[in-house]
C-alpha cells in the first residue's frame, strides 16, 4: 500500500487547514511560496471562516498532547510530519 495524499501541504494551507492557525508564523523549515496564497489567522486564533469548509474541524494541540499523539520530532503534530515527508 502506497501513501498518495491528495493534497500537497501548500493546497492544504490555501484551503485554510486548522482555520488558518497551523503555521500562522511561517516557519522558516518551509518553502515561502507555501504561504504565498496560505489562509493564514491574523491574530494567532482559529478561525472557522477561513477554514474551507467554514467548520472548527480540529482540536487544539493541548488535546493531542494529552493523548499522547505528539511526537517529540514533530511538536506541531501530523501536519508537520506530512509537510516533512512532503519535501
Amino acid at each position: 500500500m502506497r501513501f498518495k495524499p491528495e493534497l500537497t501541504p501548500k493546497e492544504m494551507l490555501e484551503l485554510g487547514v486548522f482555520g488558518g492557525l497551523y503555521f500562522s508564523d511561517k516557519p522558516e523549515e518551509f518553502p515561502k511560496d507555501w504561504f504565498t496564497n496560505a489562509k493564514l489567522s491574523p491574530d494567532k486564533k482559529r478561525h472557522k471562516e477561513l477554514n474551507f469548509f467554514k467548520i472548527n474541524a480540529s482540536q487544539s494541540l493541548a488535546v493531542w498532547r494529552a493523548k499522547g499523539w505528539i511526537h517529540p520530532q514533530d511538536p506541531r503534530g501530523w501536519f508537520q510530519w506530512y509537510c516533512r515527508y512532503f519535501l
